[in-house]
């Protein structure tokens, strides 16, 4: 099933950063424009137990709006969803966003394979992935779900990332298309959605 005509977003941005994501998420979101014609949706692994303010550390650092997303947020362009600590964020058929305590992947809640494969699922050809900085693997599986829609999976080079081996598990699956450094990604990003609109 998918989402509805009149609230599909022209494409959705799915990003995934864990130890150091903070600085390349910083990175990413300040060099999109106004007006960027897609959804962000971001999981950054976090502690679980307490509150987080990373929406608020990351709202103001470029110009699309950062908030945490709750059950039942309309997925909407120019906007980013922040997933909460310790719960997995997913697109779901009628457009909007649910949150999840399903089990832990690769060590993690919120998951970047459980966003990836939501995205690939409602979006298919209109989702584009991306792995940043990280330890261990996530995400190296839901880049396969992106792939096999159609959409596009942009990596970080691990050589410019702060921890190096969660890009380069996702690189190594064969299912990234674009390995680039951190300075890369938003301008590839707009490429992507400008091309594809």
């Amino acid at each position: 099933m998918q989402f509805s005509p009149r609230h599909v977003p022209r494409h959705v941005v799915a990003i995934a950063a864990s130890m150091g994501g903070l600085a390349a998420l910083r990175a990413v979101l300040s060099g999109l424009p106004a007006g960027f014609p897609a959804a962000v949706l971001v999981v950054q692994h976090q502690q679980g137990g307490r509150a987080s303010g990373l929406a608020g550390i990351l709202d103001g650092c470029g110009p699309l709006p950062v908030t945490e997303a709750r059950e039942g947020d309309r997925v909407e362009e120019g906007r980013v969803h922040l997933a909460p600590p310790d719960l997995h964020l997913m697109a779901v058929a009628d457009g909007t966003l649910t949150l999840s305590d399903a089990p832990m992947e690769h060590f993690s809640r919120p998951s970047a394979d459980a966003l990836f494969r939501s995205v690939a699922l409602h979006f298919g050809a209109r989702a584009i992935a991306v792995v940043l900085t990280g330890r261990l693997g996530d995400g190296s599986g839901g880049v396969g779900a992106v792939h096999d829609a159609g959409g596009t999976v942009l990596a970080q080079d691990p050589a410019s990332a702060a921890a190096g081996s969660m890009p380069a598990t996702s690189i190594r699956t064969g299912w990234v298309d674009r390995v680039l450094a951190l300075e890369e990604i938003a301008p590839a990003l707009v490429d992507l959605v400008s091309v594809q609109a």
